[in-house]
């Protein structure tokens, strides 16, 4: 039993070195608390990934309690014809269809930031290169053979990789280099926001717990003392 724990012990770190992703990510520097940023990438959400891909765990009027927007503006600004408030952020792409068209069926993305986390969703964005032998004539360095089109080349431009696997800067695009990481930086953030839409109050809510803990702990050590003062 001692060989077999030791020996468990001894593999575990290449298992965990095994899950990790094969590219070097980048940090995504998101901010929860922003929510001009937050509106933005929902905004590029809507234009941009909702024709593909939902998020049928989160409703409209939600997000736009939350994102500080007035529903009747959310309904104008936020919301394909047809939606109601209380909705949950789905498209009408059928599943059948869409796994042909792309090899698999498109992903929910509700949950994408937690999976994956922001920094691969940051990093996957910036990634696409051009690849003749695929589909869509883009691969992608993040996610080798993704079947997925990369629909933001109109605003990044294109990419070439090298033999060396180095990604060549941008041309092309509407944006600059600058204002195209912004973009994709706010698109993540509004979707990590979207993993976990209380995530700034639980972490807020952590603080008072642990200074709870911590004064209780001080009575609870004075109350100690007390009962052992006898007994010393």
């Amino acid at each position: 039993m001692k060989k077999f724990i030791i020996a468990v012990l001894a593999i575990l770190p290449t298992l965990v070195f095994a899950a990790g992703p094969s590219a070097q990510l980048d940090s995504a520097n998101n901010d929860l608390a922003d929510k001009e940023s937050l509106k933005r990438g929902f905004q590029s959400y809507i234009n941009y990934c909702l024709a593909c891909h939902q998020l049928k765990y989160q409703r409209y009027n939600r997000t736009f309690a939350d994102l500080g927007i007035d529903e009747k503006e959310g309904v104008a600004n936020w919301m394909p014809t047809g939606e109601k408030p209380g909705d949950h952020i789905t498209n009408n792409m059928p599943a059948k269809e869409a796994a042909k068209w792309f090899g698999t069926a498109p992903p929910d993305l509700t949950l994408e930031a937690r999976f994956r986390s922001p920094d691969y969703i940051y990093t996957y964005l910036h990634s696409f290169y051009v690849d003749e032998n695929r589909p869509f004539g883009v691969n992608n360095k993040v996610f080798r053979d993704v079947g997925m089109p990369h629909v933001l080349q109109n605003l990044q431009g294109v990419r070439t990789m090298d033999e060396h696997g180095n990604l060549s800067a941008a041309t092309g695009g509407t944006m600059s280099p600058e204002q195209y990481d912004n973009f994709v930086r706010d698109l993540t953030n509004f979707l990590e926001y979207v993993g976990e839409p209380n995530k700034l109050e639980r972490k807020a809510l952590g603080y008072w717990v642990i200074g709870f803990l911590f004064i209780l702990l001080i009575f609870a050590y004075l109350l100690k003392v007390e009962y052992w003062r006898d007994v010393h």
